[in-house]
């Protein structure tokens, strides 16, 4: 496409402005949310308004001939978007007429705001030649000089711009500057509900790109995910996010074809910095969103590391049945992620085995193998070897795939490897600096070996990085700093009401506390969500008639049963509850199951071994030598309570 000559100042009609050279439209000086087609029709009509402009060079412009075979959709959404943010009406046009099975013309008056050029006068002095007196010759002779100076130093400024001085004599302001970024949900632009999944993963694998870019702060997919067809302002989406760039842009797939585009934005200013369409081959879709990476990273002045192995890796050809069934798998696993989850797990393990199966190379599907088959409420030890097998298959196949490496660093954490859980978990924080996920691994892992100080480091650098989710609330209640993870889980709740690990989690905090209301409230509430409605009930009717230990109590007996007749591995959760209760024999059973059992602990919900150091609801347990020998079982030094750690925990109710 032509677009508009970038030496034209602003196009202006009705109440709009086109800025052709920043790609903005204005209405009243403000700007316009308006996407990148959009925009480029509405260019190309201005070019000759008056004129019609028929769909085949529109197409020919926009859509090049072999791209797309639903161009028409394209074109009748690229209008519709236009018409309403001019808010014009198809019916009776002020700005974009519609010719039917023609094309478009623009009808509005149209101003130039290009500036005038300064014309040539018709009439030429005469030559003259005028002697000055010597002393003016010399006078003129020092101007010459300090010209000749100023103009060296202009060059000078307008070359190296020290410290914007260039911009500041010119009278140009400063790019905005941009040291964070999200990525918000990209467009599916398809017409098909059912290809969400598609746009979906094109977004995770973009914010998975700019994430390793070391110099960048970059929003994970989890946070920035729930802006999904946001009516909140870019402003607001850059406020809440703390970020200063915001990229969005759409996708489109027609077959094997695929086409995105994407623009930058400063957040604050709202100001459209940059945009650009790319087309590619399905197969080389990991190359086409290196291309936007680089090119992002460009326009934030940021510099990209030599490309590593995963980078490499990526470029080689994809299987579109393979890429497809992993994209597939992906919704279904984050889909998941709230609690009660298993159904969508086993669908995304169907999803990535398909993949796996269409290539087997593929180390990204092994990692969502090995992810559908962790934390699953009902898991068994063929699970566990399911994590175990394809965690390791997919840092074999690619040893730079920082996701994968995160995985494998909680699945070793899980099993008690806590130097392999550091190193790995260290390992992908090196590779991808902006993954929320490895820092809270990295985290707990140094939690767990008493390393409070830089656990909870790890833990506030993930929720920078993904601040609509918790990665935060269990360093703080292993802290037993109860009233920073309170009001932090409540506010997630708040935001996300049907996730029922912020509930269980929030019961802890407040147990921990002597809360005894609002913590049977959460765990009736994360039960609930569970889908265990008749253990809450009943739960409820103890608290009701023998108060908190009742409630407790009730609660132990309902996670034995599911236990003993579902194998429901949750052997932890269930001592932390008979502690409490001051039984510590129980406790103790339930803790020397979850050492025999530890293979499939390693892939079940719930806590495992590797937390008993810190948990507060083993405070009643401590100063059993049976404690002490499980610690040296299972690897953990025996630890003080620090500062951080004034008290007990307050959970136990056999003191209150």
């Amino acid at each position: 496409m032509s677009p508009l000559s970038s030496s034209q100042q602003s196009i202006r009609f009705g109440d709009f402005e086109v800025d052709p050279r920043s790609g903005e439209l204005r209405k009243h000086g403000i700007r316009v949310k308006l996407q990148v087609q959009p925009f480029q029709v509405l260019q190309i009509l201005l070019e000759c308004p008056g004129d019609v402009v028929n769909r085949e060079e529109l197409q020919k412009k926009i859509w090049p001939s072999d791209t797309f075979v639903d161009f028409d959709q394209g074109l009748n959404n690229a209008v519709k978007k236009l018409r309403e943010a001019l808010g014009d009406d198809a019916e009776k046009p002020r700005f974009i007429e519609t010719l039917s099975r023609r094309g478009y013309r623009f009808i509005g008056s149209v101003q130039n705001g290009a500036p005038r050029a300064v014309g040539k006068s018709d009439s030429k002095p005469a030559s003259t030649e005028t002697r000055l007196p010597e002393t003016h010759r010399k006078g003129f002779g020092w101007g010459l000089a300090l010209g000749a100076a100023a103009v060296a130093v202009l060059i000078l400024v307008v070359s190296f711009n020290t410290a914007g001085v260039r911009d500041h004599l010119l009278g140009k302001a400063p790019a905005p500057r941009i040291e964070s970024l999200a990525v918000l949900p990209l467009q599916n632009l398809s017409g098909d509900p059912n290809q969400e999944y598609f746009s979906d993963g094109m977004t995770d694998s973009l914010i998975t790109d700019l994430a390793q870019i070391g110099s960048l702060k970059v929003i994970s997919r989890t946070s920035s995910m729930q802006y999904k067809q946001t009516k909140k302002s870019l402003p607001e989406v850059a406020r809440e996010l703390n970020v200063d760039g915001i990229v969005e842009g759409t996708v489109q797939r027609s077959g094997d074809r695929l086409l995105i585009t994407a623009q930058l934005i400063h957040g604050p200013s709202d100001k459209h910095l940059w945009a650009k369409s790319y087309e590619r081959d399905l197969r080389d879709v990991f190359a086409l969103e290196r291309d936007v990476t680089e090119d992002v990273a460009r326009q934030v002045q940021a510099k990209l590391g030599a490309p590593n192995q995963a980078a490499v890796a990526q470029f080689r050809p994809i299987n579109p049945k393979a890429l497809d069934s992993y994209l597939q798998g992906s919704y279904h696993l984050n889909r998941s992620a709230k609690g009660a989850g298993d159904e969508e797990k086993r669908k995304a393990a169907e999803y990535f085995q398909q993949a796996i199966d269409a290539d087997p190379n593929f180390a990204p599907a092994y990692n969502g193998l090995a992810n559908a088959h962790f934390g699953l409420m009902w898991a068994s030890s063929q699970d566990a070897e399911m994590v175990k097998k394809a965690a390791e298959r997919a840092v074999e196949l690619d040893p730079a795939f920082s996701d994968a490496r995160v995985t494998l660093g909680e699945l070793r954490l899980c099993s008690w490897d806590f130097r392999a859980a550091e190193d790995e978990s260290r390992r992908a924080v090196a590779l991808n600096p902006n993954d929320a996920n490895a820092h809270e691994i990295l985290g707990n892992v140094l939690m767990d070996i008493g390393r409070l100080d830089e656990g909870l480091r790890e833990s506030q650098i993930a929720q920078e990085l993904d601040p609509n989710q918790d990665h935060l609330s269990m360093a703080l209640y292993f802290r037993r700093d109860y009233d920073r993870a309170i009001p932090l889980l409540l506010t997630m709740i708040k935001a996300d009401p049907d996730n029922a690990n912020l509930h269980f989690s929030l019961f802890l905090s407040y147990a921990a506390k002597g809360m005894d209301k609002g913590a049977i409230n959460e765990l009736e509430a994360g039960l609930k969500l569970f889908g265990f409605s008749e253990s809450a009930t009943k739960i409820h009717h103890a608290f009701t008639v023998s108060g908190y230990r009742g409630a407790i109590q009730q609660n132990a007996e309902e996670l034995e049963h599911l236990i003993v007749t579902k194998q429901l591995f949750i052997l932890v959760n269930l001592a932390e509850n008979y502690a409490a209760l001051g039984d510590k024999d129980r406790a103790f059973y339930w803790l020397e199951q979850a050492y025999t059992h530890h293979d499939i602990m390693a892939a079940a919900v719930g806590f495992g071994l590797e937390v008993i150091n810190v948990d507060p609801m083993m405070d009643p347990l401590r100063s059993d030598p049976r404690f002490k020998d499980l610690l040296r079982r299972v690897g953990l030094p025996e630890l003080p309570l620090t500062s951080q750690e004034p008290e007990p925990s307050k959970a136990a109710i056999s003191t209150r």
